[in-house]
């Protein structure tokens, strides 16, 4: 704990301790820690004091790798502090897995810039990911509310994931997932940052069917769904094996379930329904009924009628969502700000301004940025006349560069 920071309109509330931060860098260097979160009051408002510590760190251990708070989260301390030390954390697993990915496309031939998906929706360079790997918690879940946007041609409508052994819930707003506004447990440790608003529930494709009484997940087979399937020979009941004893699907060997009593398979469809219904009426933020986009390889559990939705659509190629929606992702760029005693469209628009230079900085076209999410609140509990923005934009990615002709990007 040290001396420094800056209150919300940005003025300094006490010089930054320099000498105290010497100190501290000196004491983590001698007790070999190789990786540091630093994290200072209303930093996404003035990072200063956190570049300033940056600089004293990269001194004194130029090995250690460096987590700054205000890359990450938004506004509130304590949780913005969090997600830092989840993301320092997790950096030295970060790296190695980058360079896993780097090696393997190297080897297979591949000539490309590697991207890895965010849990925005959209890219960052793979340098970046093995920085910043908080970025990327719950981006296969918004991979495929991406690919669903884009193989139905809706920007606007419900999604269910549904995979082998969960299914996630969200919602589309002009084809990117809602985010979620509060704050987001991972792991147990409240976070304040970027996050999906997803629901998700034990159930999928190879979730295991307790008959007496009756229960479908959430424990689930998960991958050794082709070898203990009934389908596939195997000896455990799954909710694969009713949905093609329904007819729903055609894995396996049909033979193998023929002997399911119509009672049992009506049962777990059932039972399927009534979860899937729950969860989507528990997502959704508006009364009235709303498209529903059903994708994952288990997209065959959910039923052509669901209670609240207008209508449920199962697009072609919905098993391969997700990597639709990673080949299709779109680099992003947000800004959390406090302005003072500024007309509520200037602030706006200084908002949009400085999302989009970031945007640009991590690799988007400009010419192709739009803006995806503003959302402005006045603070009547400070003086002046304050008003908290958030913006986010996204945009196509850049051209490649001379040094990279004509390479097309590899994502992850």
């Amino acid at each position: 704990m040290l001396a420094g920071g800056h209150d919300y309109d940005g003025r300094p509330i006490v010089p930054f301790d320099e000498t105290g931060m010497r100190q501290a860098v000196r004491r983590i260097r001698e007790s070999g820690i190789r990786s540091v979160a630093v994290a200072a009051i209303f930093s996404p408002l003035d990072p200063s004091c956190e570049e300033r510590a940056r600089v004293i760190l990269a001194e004194e251990c130029p090995e250690a790798a460096i987590t700054l708070s205000h890359d990450l989260g938004r506004i509130g301390l304590l949780e913005r502090e969090n997600a830092a030390l989840l993301n320092a954390a997790l950096v030295e697993l970060a790296r190695t897995t980058v360079a896993g990915f780097t090696r393997a496309i190297a080897a297979s031939g591949i000539a490309a810039p590697l991207y890895l998906t965010q849990n925005d929706g959209t890219v960052m360079a793979a340098d970046i990911a093995a920085a910043l790997p908080v970025m990327s918690f719950a981006s296969g879940a918004t991979d495929s509310m991406r690919g669903a946007a884009f193989l139905s041609g809706l920007s606007d409508a419900m999604v269910i994931d549904v995979g082998g052994t969960s299914t996630d819930v969200g919602q589309l707003r002009r084809g990117f997932p809602r985010e979620a506004n509060s704050v987001v447990e991972i792991g147990g440790v409240r976070t304040l940052f970027r996050m999906p608003d997803l629901l998700s529930i034990g159930l999928g494709g190879g979730s295991v069917v307790e008959r007496d009484p009756l229960a479908v997940g959430p424990q689930s087979v998960g991958y050794r769904l082709t070898r203990e399937a009934l389908v596939f020979g195997g000896d455990t009941l799954t909710a694969t094996d009713a949905a093609v004893a329904a007819g729903l699907a055609a894995i396996g060997d049909t033979g193998a379930v023929a002997g399911l009593s119509r009672d049992l398979v009506a049962a777990v469809l059932e039972e399927a329904r009534a979860k899937i219904e729950d969860s989507v009426d528990r997502m959704k933020t508006e009364a009235g009924d709303l498209p529903l986009i059903a994708v994952g390889g288990g997209a065959f559990l959910v039923p052509r009628r669901v209670i609240g939705i207008s209508e449920v659509i199962h697009v072609p190629h919905g098993d391969c969502a997700n990597a639709v929606g990673a080949a299709i992702a779109q680099i992003s760029g947000e800004t959390d700000q406090v302005y003072r005693d500024l007309p509520r469209a200037e602030a706006i628009a200084l908002a949009e301004a400085q999302a989009k230079e970031r945007a640009v900085a991590a690799g988007a076209d400009r010419a192709s940025l739009a803006t995806v999410d503003v959302e402005d609140m006045p603070l009547a509990y400070l003086p002046g006349n304050a008003l908290r923005v958030r913006v986010r934009v996204a945009g196509e990615m850049a051209a490649p560069s001379p040094a990279q002709p004509g390479a097309s990007p590899a994502t992850l």
